[in-house]
């Protein structure tokens, strides 16, 4: 039997590979319940990847700091099936997330699932070691599954009982502990021994290729993460400046049932905030021309301006007052005061402004035209 140890640099960038992927996957779905199903499939996806991905990389950054008196190395087609393994267990627990009603069964489910699919992900690639056999005991692996669903619901928990930055970041510890504390317990429970031969007929991957294609999963998690980073910058930064202000109606005269006034142009809660200079600022309803839907932000014309919200398209059609403001499609809400045109393109069309140098023109789908002509007045 093989004496094995760890080296623990690797330990510790395995264990910075399972947060940064946590992070990044946990923000990339923030506000996708809000988004158009199409679109919400490709966030879900792009997260099951990256959380999925993060599990594998996790896993063989830490082997790669795997200390045996042997040479040894992995079968090609195995690893990549233990990726694919973590990569779609993950999205099956994103998809119970972001379609359909989040419930305390929902969440628990989800983790349930995660919790199974990181140690099979786990074991599936140690099973592609050759030169050097693992053995397993019926107690380790119990003992690191049961660890695992546990840690993954409390993940899932913290990340899904809300949806704030704060849920976020609590998610993301829970995740990188759960797939951090779930490897090392599993090779608590493991042995080497000697294998007299490669087994199998598939290609292999040495320590050097494999520590290359680990190196490029790492990178690519890091970029996301220092992408996501920057986002959730921003939120964090329209969180600290607090909520807008709701109106206060004033007081009517007994007996008196009169329609409240008409809100004031100046009144906060029909002023839209933006992001410049790292600042949040405000302009106000009457001089946004459009709103066009920018992944979990908007982007807002105005003027020769165009500037980032931090409302999402769905938001910012619940929070803008009636009147003046209509969804034309499901990524574009515009202002008809600024509305300078309008062309009908068989069942669909275009709304043209003139006096809005930031933007020329923007679509009408097919389901929201007639809204569309009637609020225009044609």
């Amino acid at each position: 039997m093989h004496e094995h140890a760890h080296d623990p640099i690797l330990v510790i960038a395995s264990l910075a590979v399972a947060l940064m992927a946590g992070f990044t996957g946990l923000t990339l779905t923030r506000g996708a319940a809000g988004l158009p199903v199409p679109q919400r499939k490709a966030v879900v996806a792009m997260s099951a990847i990256v959380l999925g991905g993060g599990v594998w990389s996790m896993h063989f950054v830490a082997m790669l700091g795997l200390r045996l008196p042997v040479p040894f190395y992995y079968d090609a087609l195995t690893t990549m099936i233990s990726a694919l393994t973590a990569i779609l267990i993950v999205g099956l627990g994103l998809m119970l997330m972001h379609f359909g009603a989040r419930s305390p069964r929902r969440i628990l489910v989800a983790g349930v699932l995660v919790g199974v699919g990181i140690p099979a992900m786990h074991y599936i690639g140690m099973s592609g070691m050759r030169m050097a056999i693992p053995v397993y005991t019926v107690a380790g692996i119990a003992v690191a599954v049961a660890i695992s669903i546990a840690l993954s619901v409390a993940a899932f928990w913290l990340a899904y009982a809300g949806r704030d930055l704060r849920n976020i970041l609590s998610g993301t510890l829970g995740f990188g502990i759960a797939v951090f504390a779930v490897h090392f317990v599993a090779m608590a429970g493991t042995s080497f021994v000697p294998d007299p031969g490669a087994r199998g007929g598939g290609p292999g991957l040495d320590n050097a290729t494999l520590a290359f294609g680990v190196t490029l999963a790492a990178f690519l998690i890091s970029a996301a993460f220092i992408m996501t980073g920057v986002t959730f910058n921003e939120a964090a930064a329209v969180a600290g400046a607090g909520p807008v202000a709701a109106p206060v109606p004033s007081p009517e005269p007994p007996g008196v049932a009169e329609a409240p006034p008409p809100p004031s142009e100046a009144d906060p809660a029909y002023r839209i905030p933006y992001e410049r200079e790292g600042r949040i600022r405000f302009v106000g309803i009457e001089d946004v021309a459009a709103i066009r839907a920018e992944g979990h932000y908007t982007v807002l014309y105005f003027g020769d301006s165009k500037a980032l919200c931090p409302w999402s398209i769905s938001e910012s059609a619940r929070r803008l007052p009636g009147g003046d403001m209509i969804r034309t499609h499901r990524s574009y809400i515009v202002n008809r005061r600024h509305v300078s045109g309008f062309e009908r393109k068989k069942d669909t069309g275009v709304v043209f402004f003139e006096d809005v140098p930031a933007i020329a023109k923007a679509p009408v789908s097919r389901a929201r035209l007639n809204a569309v002509r009637d609020h225009l007045g044609l």
